[in-house]
């Protein structure tokens, strides 16, 4: 039993895999479960209104002297026509998770290496992500009236993260990183690996793109967000890709030989 055991996860965790099996439960469920926690985890770190003001307020004053303080002037551009909210409100919203778990989908039963690489990069970022949530808590700008910002998804759309539904799952202090715009620059990536399809490359890259202009139209981000959220991103990447090219063959590589040795053993004659 211990040898079919060993066998069927060597099999079931090889990276051109297509076909389904019971393994692959398994791994849905534990893909959903990290990331409740994660939700779960970031929503718990919400208790530090001042810190999260005065670092809020410190950024803004570094992007201000660096010239980099595009936030409300988008921000504006965005609130003078109806059809920009609604769609900044919609690519933050739909275009980030919503958009991620469709497309995740579809590689789990099509692309199994390029789905367990976004997999891995987008938790691993996750990660990263909750330790600066919890040390270096940053309000968004929309909690900085004084800039004249609007919280354009609270004020102009039903789909709100402060919706009391939300509440459990949402942390309003964890404005750094900006994971929107990390996990759309790991989704570019990736799809860029996965498919040499000009459609599907431009489309990514679009999302991309309308993403870090949400992110600070939407006074949800600053640009430092987003930068941060792009640097840590693709540093989880690296690790990810590590896992891919060495962590995982070697843990293939012990399932095989130990399902190898316990069969050998099973099929030696016993002595009379």
């Amino acid at each position: 039993m211990q040898a079919r055991i060993y066998r069927y996860i060597h099999q079931a965790t090889s990276p051109t895999r297509r076909s389904v099996s019971w393994f692959d439960l398994v791994e849905i469920l534990l893909v959903a479960l990290g990331f409740l926690l994660y939700f779960v985890v970031r929503g718990g770190v919400v208790d530090r209104t001042g810190e999260a003001l005065a670092n809020a307020r410190a950024i803004i004053d570094a992007q201000k002297a660096a010239g980099l303080l595009f936030e409300p002037a988008l921000n504006s551009w965005a609130l003078a026509e109806a059809w920009r909210v609604n769609f900044f409100n919609f690519v933050y919203f739909w275009m980030d998770f919503p958009l991620i778990v469709g497309i995740g989908l579809f590689m789990f039963f099509k692309a199994r290496f390029h789905y367990t690489l976004l997999r891995d990069a987008l938790l691993i970022s996750g990660g990263f992500a909750l330790v600066v949530y919890y040390t270096f808590p940053v309000a968004p700008p929309r909690y900085l009236p004084e800039w004249g910002f609007v919280d354009t998804i609270e004020q102009f759309s039903n789909l709100s993260y402060q919706a009391s539904s939300m509440k459990p799952f949402v942390n309003p202090f964890a404005a750094v990183p900006s994971l929107h715009v990390g996990w759309s620059v790991l989704l570019a990536f990736v799809l860029f690996m996965a498919t040499p399809n000009w459609i599907v490359r431009g489309g990514v890259l679009f999302v991309l793109v309308a993403q870090v202009v949400a992110v600070m139209a939407t006074a949800n981000h600053y640009f430092f967000d987003a930068l941060i959220g792009t640097l840590m991103s693709l540093v989880a990447l690296m690790v990810a890709m590590w896992l891919q090219s060495a962590g995982y063959p070697r843990i293939r590589a012990f399932f095989g030989r130990r399902a190898a040795e316990l069969e050998a053993r099973q099929a030696r004659p016993t002595a009379a």
